[in-house]
């Protein structure tokens, strides 16, 4: 079966009734823990971007509590998996200062690590990448926030 187009899928749904349409939205949050979890941002959390920001960011604290330190590799694996965590809350949000703020929080987080990540290569890579990241997405957003947060951004590379 051939997926429809998203324009296609639009026409569609203007045609659909109300009970439908949320039968539709009930069906598809069954069979998948993202849509499940972008119903969830869509309907409760979009509204109110900021505490949206603050209950993702409690959920990054415990995941950096319960890092392995023991070895590189493990901490690695984890890193990477809060990152993916990350870039998909970001998606949810659609928003590039939500994006940016969270991906601040991971490079400050990572930054505080003991034992530090400046001591492999991989990790410190990642950091870095991350670090460029924020850098060209604070460059599409207004002067302010920029300022705001390039200073954040000097604070984490010293």
């Amino acid at each position: 079966m051939k997926a429809a187009s998203v324009v296609e899928l639009r026409k569609e749904l203007e045609h659909l009734d109300k009970e439908k349409l949320k039968q539709l939205c009930l069906r598809l949050a069954r069979f998948k823990l993202e849509n499940k979890e972008l119903l969830t941002y869509l309907i409760f959390e979009a509204e109110d971007e900021s505490s949206y920001v603050q209950s993702v960011k409690n959920q990054l604290d415990l995941l950096f509590l319960d890092i392995n330190t023991n070895s590189y590799f493990y901490v690695k694996k984890s890193v990477r998996k809060i990152l993916r965590r990350i870039r998909k809350y970001a998606r949810y949000s659609n928003q590039q200062e939500t994006e940016v703020e969270l991906l601040l929080y991971y490079c400050l987080k990572m930054h505080n690590i003991t034992p530090s990540i400046f001591k492999n290569r991989t990790l410190t890579n990642i950091y870095n990448k991350q670090i460029e990241s924020v850098q060209k997405k604070t460059a599409k957003l207004h002067e302010d926030l920029q300022y705001e947060y390039n200073l954040q951004i000097e604070d984490l590379k010293q």
